[in-house]
């Protein structure tokens, strides 16, 4: 970053700054989101609605080991940015040396394990019946590419580090754009089917590598590591894990809910009800992208006034952010709820999943307009450096409301006791936050001020 945009964090009006910071996370966001929507259109329009439950089952294994990446390139990256400010360039390009190592041996081990007890792991997920064979098919050819796609991840958070956003932007739309195109190729064009979307994806999270491989051995990075920088220090590896840990955590808990909601909804309702599922969990990764760019955007301005103890700053950084962000939620809140049918059909022709999608997405987003104070509150403490209260906040939703109440609820609900989990966690999470947020603009921010 700039030292005119950093000065711009102190002065420039706070609902400018938020427009000028969450715009370019937004479409960053938005590319990706679109790739797995239209991604999910296709195939389950050109190959089937079981294609869509089998990737969902595969869904959750892949990105936790990819997720490794990101969060050793979170980790990483906070060294990176403070040893790059304080001139220790040696130390900067030991930790992104240290992150290459440690990258590809998790992601390389992991892939070996998960390769050899695939026919352990996909029913564990949710892969059971018909959708077991391809869900392993799928399964095979995505793990090849998640080193690809965890080593990118990393070098993506690097890559800001250095301020240059234009650049991680670019990486990010590589393997929405590339995947999509390659889905035409491989399965309406070659018939490829399952094979073909599993290339496709892994394909594309090979020419992201190739792009981001290209950024670092060009005259754009400053970061020209060496082999020495690539010989693990204890003291970098621990700090990395330390400040990683956030991301993973968040992550397993993804991971550990996908897992459970599989299971579950494959015992009430089989295949349909894991296809409804993977269709709404799309939804909830396309839908709520401007929410999750205001968030990106509100951090750094948060955490700058923080540090500069400019806490009136924060606190209309808080309200407005939230503000902002409860707009765009209750936009999407009434697109969603007034056509779930329409966008159903979109993804598939299959009666059975038509039927039952619309009422499920309405139970999903039925609390979508409050769940702002949730991410801005969770975000605040992130930003500024409350890694505790953060992780905490982060989890609360799904870690300690959700994942209770999708064996709670059914008892008395059945299917539909898994659906209504959802508003009711986004309100106790929800509830949870605004308490904890309100304490410490309250008290702490406005005893500083």
């Amino acid at each position: 970053m700039n030292q005119s945009t950093s000065n711009s964090f102190g002065s420039e009006s706070i609902g400018k700054l938020l427009i000028k910071q969450a715009v370019p996370a937004s479409i960053g966001i938005l590319v990706m989101s679109l790739n797995i929507l239209v991604d999910t259109i296709f195939v389950g329009h050109w190959i089937g609605s079981q294609a869509i439950a089998a990737i969902n089952v595969v869904l959750p294994v892949s990105f936790f080991i990819a997720a490794l990446g990101m969060a050793i390139g979170i980790g990483g990256s906070s060294i990176v940015s403070r040893a790059l400010g304080a001139n220790e360039k040696s130390k900067a390009l030991k930790t992104f040396g240290n992150q290459v190592t440690m990258t590809i041996a998790l992601t390389l081990t992991l892939v070996f394990f998960g390769l050899y007890y695939i026919d352990n792991i996909i029913p564990l997920f949710g892969g059971k019946g018909t959708i077991f064979e391809p869900a392993k098919t799928y399964y095979q050819i995505i793990l090849y590419g998640v080193p690809f796609l965890a080593l990118s991840m990393m070098g993506n958070t690097i890559i800001r580090a250095e301020g240059k956003p234009k650049y991680a932007m670019y990486a990010m739309m590589i393997p929405s754009i590339t995947n999509l195109g390659l889905d035409i190729l491989f399965i309406n064009v070659m018939d490829l089917g399952m094979i073909g979307a599993a290339w496709a994806t892994t394909g594309s999270y090979i020419l992201c590598f190739i792009f981001i491989f290209w950024f670092f051995v060009s005259k754009n990075s400053e970061m020209k590591i060496s082999l020495i920088h690539f010989k693990l220090q204890r003291s970098i590896v621990s700090e990395i894990s330390n400040l990683g840990s956030v991301t993973l955590s968040r992550q397993a808990i993804v991971s550990i809910t996908y897992l459970l909601m599989n299971n579950i909804l494959f015992d009430f309702g089989g295949v349909t009800s894991v296809t409804s599922y993977a269709i709404v969990s799309r939804m909830l990764m396309f839908a709520l992208f401007p929410i999750f760019g205001i968030t990106q955007g509100f951090i750094p301005i948060a955490g700058y006034n923080y540090g500069a103890q400019n806490y009136d700053r924060v606190k209309q950084a808080i309200r407005i952010a939230i503000i902002y962000a409860m707009v765009m939620a209750s936009l999407v809140f009434v697109l969603l709820i007034s056509f779930p049918e329409l966008i159903t059909r979109m993804f598939t022709t299959d009666s059975l999943v038509i039927e039952k999608t619309p009422t499920a997405m309405r139970w999903v987003f039925a609390a979508t307009p409050i769940i702002a104070v949730q991410l801005i509150g969770s975000a605040y403490f992130q930003a500024v450096g409350k890694a505790i209260p953060a992780l905490l906040l982060t989890l609360s939703r799904q870690g300690f409301f959700f994942i209770p109440l999708i064996f709670i609820l059914p008892l008395w609900y059945g299917e539909l006791g898994v659906w209504i989990a959802f508003p009711v966690s986004d309100v106790l999470s929800t509830l949870l936050t605004a308490y904890i947020l309100y304490r410490e603009v309250s008290v702490k921010l406005t005893l500083k001020t």
